[in-house]
């Protein structure tokens, strides 16, 4: 089944197939399968990919077919995502696709993808990071401080929650699943005061006049890997991974993998708040901020430390490390059980 979308006024021809499990034939005759989740977002950040392919000189836009493939995030609409699974909801028919040889690369929302990969997987690439920040999209109030007491906002990150009810413990938050095009409808309909969406998506699709207002990392720190996009690959694929290399922006991979790390030792899902942000300053130096809440928000632990570049794993870690020496081993099994019945 072939589809064309119209996606930022450019046309993608697209080749549909399934959950990932549909045979395709092996990569010929020069061209490369690119397979991507099929939300307007996703097909947005594929065809930024092919564009920037198309740029390095390393196949042109023709030579790139775009694999639209349904993944278990996009099915699952009845319920919270960490209910059913959590991370790796939106990669795993990619990453199945990947291993079965009917998809040559990846590209993914770099804060879907877990810690852990699928073996005979690795990330290659990772474009240059886009606005890390959450955005503030409310028809009532211009800030979080602004709502009514007892206001809804909707969202379906149970950071967000967390970071939403730490400051404002009078709010009710509810589930807010979908696109961004569905949740901004949800919004427009009543279903709530407020949303928070990434700046990032945002951008990328065009609808940046729709914030309210900006909310700094300072107030709510992003998920790790928030604003990146980054693309998988079979490990030993050397074509694939010498089209890919110009691609690569070296300052995005060094704070990601600093996230990532942090995020690998508190065995962060979708059940557990945590935010992280690694920042590279023109000396190249890091500066590493995480912290770690219940969903209601009442508990909430935080760190930060700045050091040379080539330490950003070993920062991922430490921060790590000491949040959960700050929390007691009994922190993460309570928020767990919490974001479970919440």
């Amino acid at each position: 089944q072939l589809n064309s979308r119209a996606i930022g006024g450019s046309q993608t021809h697209a080749v549909y197939l399934g959950d990932g499990h549909v045979q395709a034939s092996r990569r010929s005759n020069g061209i490369f399968r690119l397979g991507t989740r099929g939300s307007p977002l996703a097909l947005a950040q594929a065809n930024m990919v092919r564009d920037l392919i198309a740029a390095s000189g390393g196949a042109t836009k023709e030579q790139i077919e775009i694999c639209v493939i349904k993944t278990s995030g996009d099915r699952i609409q009845d319920r919270p995502l960490s209910e059913a699974g959590g991370k790796g909801l939106f990669t795993k028919e990619l990453e199945d696709a990947l291993v079965a040889n009917t998809i040559d690369f990846a590209v993914h929302s770099m804060k879907d993808v877990a810690t852990k990969l699928p073996d005979g997987l690795t990330l290659t690439a990772m474009l240059p990071r886009e606005d890390v920040r959450d955005a503030w999209l409310s028809p009532t109030a211009q800030t979080l401080a602004g709502l009514p007491p007892g206001a809804i906002v909707g969202t379906s990150s149970l950071r967000r929650q967390a970071q939403v009810l730490r400051l404002r413990p009078d709010l009710k938050v509810v589930q807010f699943r979908g696109n961004v095009e569905t949740r901004l409808a949800k919004l427009d309909q009543g279903v709530a005061h407020a949303t928070l969406l990434a700046v990032a998506g945002l951008n990328r699709l065009g609808l940046a006049h729709k914030i309210t207002s900006m909310i700094s990392t300072d107030t709510m720190l992003p998920a790790c890997a928030q604003g990146a996009v980054g693309i998988e690959v079979r490990a030993g694929d050397e074509p694939v991974a010498a089209l890919l290399a110009p691609l690569d922006h070296q300052p995005t991979t060094l704070c990601v993998t600093a996230e990532r790390a942090f995020l690998a030792i508190l065995d962060g899902s979708c059940r557990t708040p945590i935010g992280g942000l690694a920042e590279l300053d023109a000396n190249n130096r890091i500066t590493f901020r995480g912290e770690i809440l219940s969903p209601d928000g009442r508990q909430a632990y935080s760190t930060g430390r700045t050091g040379a570049a080539q330490t950003a794993i070993q920062m991922g870690e430490e921060a790590a490390h000491e949040l959960l020496s700050m929390a007691g081993p009994a922190f993460f099994a309570t928020v767990q059980a919490a974001a479970g019945n919440s």
